[in-house]
């Protein structure tokens, strides 16, 4: 981490060198605590989306190491200059209701006066040490599952350059503020090897992060991964966002597409997401009872199997057409 000698201990799980969603430190043999933090400038207009889509992306990390969210603290920077209190109010409004919808409790935080409104969470968890789902567990053999469909930053792109409407912006808004609470409740039930949440990395970055840290390859089906509806068109129009370009020159050298080169479903596996799904790696069996286990209970949301963890190069991402 930038260089700095970090101290160890033998109780610390995951930390800021093994390049994990969040931190987790062993507390006995019954618990581990895990910490994270996640805040940044609004991606959508309505003052109380903002929040709840903040908190989910937040809350999201908690979820990927196997946990469950206990307590969250609001971080707030504020231009009180600018804009109406009443804005921070509907912020940090949608920010409580998930944190509540998550089982979590409130229990305070910290803002500041700034020229560039942000907003996020500090947010403890709990897991037993024995289930802590870290990314670097993927087996070759493996297969993979994604919970939330891709396209959140080119869809994000062409509303704000005021290409889409209305009920993009819905259909947007509701796949970011689900919270990937069930897929992480059914993740513990049948036993999974790795997991990790996809962020501004994008699809191909956290599969390179969780197959470079496993020691291993990963093929992919690029039909099989889920895409929200209007991204590959607006892709195709080169409304794309600039961190996908920056995504795609740093982790090209560590892929091997079948895709055409101008296939605009490229964009989108390196397309920055904001509160995205979890990928997760397990066997046949466990990944086949966990997408059964979404199929079957209140999830709304497209997921699916992608693909598969694969002898090769650590690090290696095969694209398949």
């Amino acid at each position: 981490m930038c260089g700095l000698e970090l101290p160890t201990d033998p109780n610390l799980i995951a930390g800021a060198a093994t390049g994990e969603d969040a931190g987790v430190y062993r507390l006995n043999d019954d618990t581990a605590l895990i910490q994270t933090v996640d805040f940044f400038t609004p991606i959508v207009d309505d003052p109380y989306q903002f929040g709840q889509v903040a908190a989910a992306n937040a809350l999201s990390d908690v979820y990927a190491m196997g946990g469950k969210p206990l307590l969250a603290m609001n971080l707030v920077a504020f231009p009180i200059k600018e804009l109406n209190r009443s804005v921070l109010q509907e912020i940090l409004r949608g920010g409580l209701d998930k944190i509540k919808e998550a089982g979590a409790l409130l229990v305070g935080g910290h803002s500041i006066e700034d020229a560039e409104l942000k907003y996020g969470l500090s947010v403890t968890g709990v897991v037993h040490p024995q289930r802590v789902v870290l990314n670097s567990g993927a087996k070759v053999g493996d297969r993979l599952l994604l919970t939330k469909p891709l396209g959140t930053g080119i869809l994000s792109t062409a509303l704000k350059g005021g290409l889409a409407g209305k009920g993009t912006e819905a259909m947007l808004i509701k796949v970011m503020a689900t919270l990937n609470r069930e897929a992480a409740q059914l993740m513990q039930a049948v036993g999974v090897h790795a997991c990790t949440d996809i962020t501004g990395f994008g699809l191909v970055g956290h599969l390179y992060e969780m197959a470079l840290a496993s020691g291993v390859a990963i093929r992919i089906e690029a039909q099989a991964v889920p895409v929200m509806p209007e991204t590959l068109q607006y892709a195709a129009m080169g409304i794309i966002p600039e961190g996908a370009y920056k995504n795609k020159a740093f982790y090209a050298p560590h892929l091997k597409s079948a895709l055409a080169e101008l296939d605009p479903r490229e964009m989108v596996l390196f397309d920055p997401q904001t509160s995205g799904g979890l990928l997760i790696a397990a066997s046949a069996e466990g990944i086949n009872a966990l997408a059964e286990g979404l199929g079957k209970g209140d999830y709304s949301l497209d997921f699916g199997i992608i693909g598969e963890v694969v002898a090769g190069r650590p690090g290696t991402i095969e694209i398949v057409a």
